[in-house]
């Protein structure tokens, strides 16, 4: 038997299909959506809906962003000799939170998982070798120190080494089986600063 009308177990429904929202949060914020006054539900909604609209990869690094470049590449002072190869953009934001970076960033949106059928052909790893046609001095490793993460700095430390360009692994302060967003900032600046040659 249902607990609740159909507006609102569609509304839980829709929630709970959230990453990391499980039926209890989900039930929380419906109940907190429908407490809302009626204009602030409705901006959060008009504000869903052109984010959704609008927002698109970079066309250097593809994070997401609302502009054709992202304000870390449109960003002159940076350098962009050193790209940081992350694997999503969490990722790219727990290093920018570190204050500390000053290269640029690669977004693969995903690493190379032959379980999940994901191979290098899913993942952005033409786009990045097409940026390294530029004047790149060094390629920095950044994806997370789970079996996935580690086939993928191989396979692109393989792919990188004949080209001349320097290639470096963040080090192992980022404990194994760590997602780089979950990770403090002071554990993030030492894996950056003991990154390794590959």
């Amino acid at each position: 038997m249902d607990l609740y009308s159909g507006h609102i177990n569609k509304l839980i429904d829709e929630l709970a299909g959230l990453p990391g929202i499980g039926a209890k949060s989900a039930q929380r914020l419906a109940f907190h959506l429908i407490n809302m006054p009626k204009e602030r539900v409705e901006r959060l909604a008009k504000v869903i809906v052109e984010a959704k609209e609008n927002v698109r990869y970079c066309r250097e690094c593809f994070t997401l962003t609302d502009q054709e470049l992202c304000p870390v590449c449109a960003n002159e002072k940076r350098d962009h000799g050193t790209i940081m190869v992350v694997e999503n953009t969490r990722d790219l934001a727990a290093y920018e939170k570190t204050g500390k970076y000053t290269g640029v960033y690669h977004v693969l949106h995903g690493a190379i998982s032959p379980m999940l059928g994901i191979g290098p052909g899913d993942i952005r790893l033409k786009e990045l070798m097409t940026r390294l046609e530029g004047e790149i001095g060094e390629v920095i490793i950044a994806t997370n120190s789970s079996l996935e993460g580690e086939t993928t700095a191989m396979y692109i430390g393989k792919l990188i080494k004949p080209t001349g360009i320097r290639v470096t692994r963040i080090a192992s302060g980022v404990p194994v089986g760590g997602d780089l967003e979950y990770i403090d900032e002071v554990t993030l600046l030492r894996a950056l600063e003991g990154r390794t040659e590959l």
